[in-house]
């Protein structure tokens, strides 16, 4: 139930690369770009602003590049997709951390429903870590 941007989409992939590589120094935004199929100019903005959420480091020259700043193993799914598109819940009024009211506020069956929704889907992604995703 929970929609991905393609700008959370590619900023897991970027991780992904970057975890696979994390041997390596710093990784040019070029070389994942093309690894990932991803559009280089997007992907640097992606990493910039996951850069200054402090996830990654960025170095500039010829031997620059960016690498991770923590452990992919400290680094979950659930984190990166509400740094880039909010809530994880179905609707705001079940969301633990973007709250709004919404229609369905009065309808504590239907709260319930999304509410177990929400529960599976980010339990789920908060127990998934960059690690997992390249062992």
């Amino acid at each position: 139930m929970v929609r991905l941007s393609t700008r959370s989409q590619y900023a897991c992939l970027a991780l992904i690369d970057l975890a696979q590589h994390q041997d390596e120094e710093y990784v040019a935004a070029a070389e994942i770009a093309e690894r990932q199929h991803v559009p280089k100019q997007y992907l640097v903005q992606i990493l910039m602003e996951l850069k200054r959420a402090g996830y990654v480091y960025s170095r500039r020259g010829a031997q620059g590049g960016f690498r991770l700043a923590k452990n992919p193993s400290e680094i979950s799914m659930a984190e990166i997709i509400r740094l880039l598109d909010g809530a994880l819940a179905p609707v705001e009024s079940v969301s633990k951390y973007f709250y709004e009211p919404t229609p369905i506020s009065h309808s504590k069956p239907l709260l319930n429903v999304f509410g177990a929704i929400r529960d599976y889907v980010s339990d789920k992604l908060e127990r998934t870590t960059f690690a997992d995703l390249i062992e």
